[in-house]
């Protein structure tokens, strides 16, 4: 079944507006419909467009083709994801060969069915959402229900070439929750599940703007990624982490820093422009080992 929630987007691309016209009349009451008339405002429309979940694409197009159409999207790394199936009057095993070749899901021949199109359409469409739900669930921890390292990894990633081309500083924060191993040993892997999940929470609530990354880094590891910050703002966010930590109130007996539940603290900030995302990952584990071998419960900033 199609998710009720979200109405899936539909691009249909032809130079003929009455193939626009009748295939539009057959998917609107389920899709969202967006047109083009050409193979050039297909481009325009799929560039400025972030929400495309089906291209219905033909070949035979004066300005640039069907098949070079599609050899732009399955080349684009925000495209590609996005399932083509050609609509079209080429109707030769060598066209439909070639069309799947480059790497079409589907290859209608016209004159269609308009029920036929439909169910082709639907089955393509439910199979791009479930898709598309496994990769969302993919990068989030299980436990935590915030970001997990997989998606870190790949958003961090792209967050320091941001930074490098931008010229703006960036800051990671490396964070571990201090003697988990008594907590869990003690309480239970229970209870130390909850405590993970509130911890989680109260960084979440540490974190303001859309561009912050939190992740749960694996264990009782977290970490965060912060753009267009200067140490001021860092530091800021620092305390903030420790005053909703410590408004938890998660009591903790078996610590020897605190009656409960802390964090350790490295952080880096750098303005990406000589230095790589593995390096910055290891300053700033580095800054959060000097914090827990000099008693732990507090934080160090490295500033490149």
């Amino acid at each position: 079944m199609l998710d009720l929630n979200h109405k899936p987007t539909v691009l249909i691309i032809d130079d003929e507006i009455v193939n626009l016209q009748i295939l539009a009349d057959i998917l609107q009451e389920d899709y969202h419909i967006k047109i083009a008339k050409s193979g050039t405002k297909a481009l325009e429309v799929l560039n400025s467009s972030s929400n495309i979940d089906l291209v219905l694409l033909d070949i035979q197009m004066p300005d640039i083709s069907g098949y070079d159409v599609c050899k732009y999207i399955k080349n684009s790394d925000k495209l590609r994801h996005i399932p083509i199936i050609f609509v079209t009057s080429k109707d030769s095993k060598e066209d439909e060969e070639y069309g799947l070749r480059l790497g079409a899901i589907d290859y209608i021949t016209k004159p269609f069915y308009q029920a036929i199109v439909k169910i082709r359409v639907k089955n393509q469409i439910e199979l791009k959402l479930k898709t598309d739900l496994l990769e969302k669930l993919s990068m989030y921890d299980g436990l935590t229900n915030i970001k997990n390292r997989r998606y870190f990894d790949e958003s961090f990633e792209r967050l320091c070439l941001e930074a490098r081309r931008e010229k703006l500083n960036i800051a990671l924060i490396m964070m571990d929750i201090d003697l988990f191993k008594p907590y869990n040993d003690n309480y239970g892997h229970g209870q130390g599940d909850v405590a993970l999940k509130k911890v989680a929470q109260g960084l979440q609530n540490s974190i303001k703007r859309p561009t912050d990354i939190l992740a749960r880094y694996g264990g009782e590891e977290f970490i965060i990624a912060l753009k267009d910050i200067d140490k001021q703002g860092l530091e800021k966010i620092l305390h903030r982490i420790q005053e909703n930590i410590k408004d938890l109130a998660i009591i903790h007996e078996y610590s020897n820093v605190s009656n409960l539940l802390t964090l350790s603290m490295g952080a880096v900030i750098s303005n990406c422009q000589n230095i790589n995302k593995e390096e910055l990952l290891k300053i700033s584990d580095e800054a959060l080992y000097k914090v827990k071998n000099s008693g732990r419960n507090n934080y160090n900033i490295v500033v490149l």
